[in-house]
């Protein structure tokens, strides 16, 4: 096989997911050959198609042969956000730091070139700054948090490998085949057009987004771009008060809007001029998220199933047990 066909050869853990799914499809159109790696806890949403491999399997459970001609590993599984990660305490850390210790092993076995993680805004914590930047100190404050933190310093012990790009994504929002009701963009849209109502807690929290159409380009433009900086960047291109982005979709959707005090106080922004200055462009905004969510739903080509909510599903094939 020749260096440029396996270029195009990518092994993506948590290939089903929410966000997964969308890449997998998004790289699929641009002629990679996509291995697919996935417990399928959420389901499968992913098309047979020429080019594609899915597996249900565990990615610490890889075989050597699982990475013939394999150049690069975006590695997206995990147990993710705060409500999951703080469920099961055991599993966060076992998933998202011991197995993915075992995944880079593998990777170095067999000679993967080129390992991209998806790790999260929410490792810098609380943080008052105008701009977060990624060379600020890391303070997380929940068990999800402290495992993506900790498997960021093992992820970079390994730089000397293989090329090494760790990706901190804001909080997604937009559609995807594997929906996510359990974010908060998709949760408040969702409210809307079903209870028309949208609940919001405080209100002046303000939280960085981004459409998952563009992080899905972050990831192609970190496999088609040459001699890209290896580091951390962040991926954030907007940051809203949650109280405005009920007001943004109050004007798509007709609905109320209730407020209710909040013992939850954090307010989170990212900076993202580092990826910007290599030439990335974000093309989308948290309204066309907003768009796509109510037009899919009311088609129903979107639907409200306890699949759609990590926690939920996660209590329902009893992965609570610590």
């Amino acid at each position: 096989m020749s260096k440029k066909n396996s270029m195009k050869r990518i092994l993506i853990t948590g290939g089903c997911g929410y966000v997964g799914t969308v890449l997998s499809e998004y790289l699929l159109k641009k002629n990679y050959h996509v291995t697919s790696i996935d417990l399928m806890w959420f389901g499968n949403y992913l098309k047979k198609t020429r080019n594609l491999v899915s597996k249900k399997k565990d990615f610490s459970e890889l075989k050597n042969s699982d990475f013939k001609n394999i150049d690069t590993v975006i590695h997206l599984a995990n147990i993710a956000n705060d409500p999951s990660g703080t469920m099961n305490p055991s599993l966060t850390w076992d998933v998202n730091v011991i197995k993915s210790q075992r995944l880079l092993e593998k990777c170095i076995k067999n000679k993967v070139k080129r390992f991209i993680y998806a790790s999260s805004g929410s490792v810098y914590g609380i943080n008052k700054k105008k701009r977060v930047t990624e060379d600020l100190p890391l303070v997380p404050i929940s068990e999800y948090n402290k495992s993506k933190m900790i498997f960021e310093k093992i992820l970079f012990s390994y730089k000397t490998k293989m090329k090494i790009y760790c990706i901190r994504p804001a909080t997604v929002c937009g559609v995807s085949p594997r929906m996510r009701w359990d974010i908060s963009v998709n949760i408040l849209t969702l409210n809307a057009i079903k209870n028309k109502i949208i609940t919001v807690f405080g209100g002046n929290q303000t939280r960085p987004n981004i459409h998952i159409m563009d992080l899905v380009r972050i990831y192609d433009f970190f496999l088609s771009k040459k001699n890209i900086p290896e580091g951390i960047y962040n991926a954030a291109f907007e940051i809203f008060k949650i109280k405005d982005v009920a007001k943004m979709i109050q004007k798509k959707k007709k609905t109320k809007i209730k407020y209710l005090k909040s013992n939850d106080p954090r307010s989170y922004r990212q900076n993202s001029d580092k990826i910007i200055r290599l030439g990335f462009k974000p093309l989308y905004k948290i309204e066309d998220a907003v768009d796509d969510i109510i037009y899919q739903y009311n088609k129903k080509i979107i639907k409200d199933k306890t699949n759609c909510y990590n926690l939920k599903q996660m209590k329902k094939l009893k992965l609570n047990t610590k």
